[in-house]
Parts: C-alpha cells; structure tokens; sequence
C-alpha cells in the first residue's frame, strides 16, 4: 500500500511463507521509489525483525537502488517482493543483512505478527490484514 503521505514509500507485508524459517511470520517492509521510477529502481527495507534483514537498513541487492546498471524498467512490484522472498531464502550475505542460525529465525517468525501489531504504523496500514487472524 502506498504511503498517504508520500506516493514514493509503499508497505508491503511478506506472509504464508512455506518451508522456510520463515514459516508463519509476518514480515513489514517498504519500497521507497525514485520519482523517475521505473525508469531507476527503488530502495528496499525490511521493518520487521526476522534474523535475516537489519530492520530499517536498505538492502543491496540486484533489484535494489544499490544497482541501478541492473535493474529492468519492465519489472513490476512483485517482481520486486518474489525476488526478495528468494533472497531472504538464500544464505548469500549483503548490505542490509544479518547472521542468525535457522533457530532463531524460527523464533522471528513466531512472534513476527505480535511484534508488528504493537506498531501503530503497521496498525494502520494493514489492520485488515490480523483482523482476519
């Protein structure tokens, strides 16, 4: 959902996530895009605490602003968010992530949606989202 305020800052919710560790949570991010979008490629931040992402840190990856000679204008937002959830899945270490055993994002995961219902901001955004929980 964009932001109400600012067009260029959409929140977006990654869930249902199966065979993972991943299993189970909810997990808050953003898209902060360019005003030339799509023509350049947005920042990608994670919220919500998860073992793999530093929450509030841009993450560099291929699709990021981190690597603008990579980015492809013809690709959609979700094409944005599966290549996020392949790379959460992934072992491979980045700017924006972090190190943590399978365990203790297992842990995440099962108190991902507590932590992100105490948000005012996730509250507001997504309320229709855990309402059905």
């Amino acid at each position: 959902v964009p932001d109400s305020k600012n067009f260029f800052e959409w929140h977006f919710v990654i869930y249902d996530i199966k065979d993972s560790p991943y299993e189970g949570g909810y997990y808050h991010g953003k898209l902060l895009f360019p005003i030339e979008y799509p023509m350049k490629p947005p920042g990608i931040m994670m919220i919500t605490p998860s073992g793999r992402f530093e929450p509030l840190k841009r993450i560099c990856l291929s699709i990021s602003d981190f690597h603008p000679e990579a980015w492809n204008p013809i690709w959609k937002i979700e094409t944005i968010l599966t290549a996020l959830v392949s790379f959460m899945n992934s072992d491979e270490n980045t700017t924006g992530c972090i190190n943590s055993s399978y365990g203790q994002k297992v842990s995440f995961a099962k108190i991902s949606l507590g932590w992100n219902i105490k948000s005012k901001d996730f509250q507001n955004r997504f309320s229709c989202l855990y309402d059905k929980l």
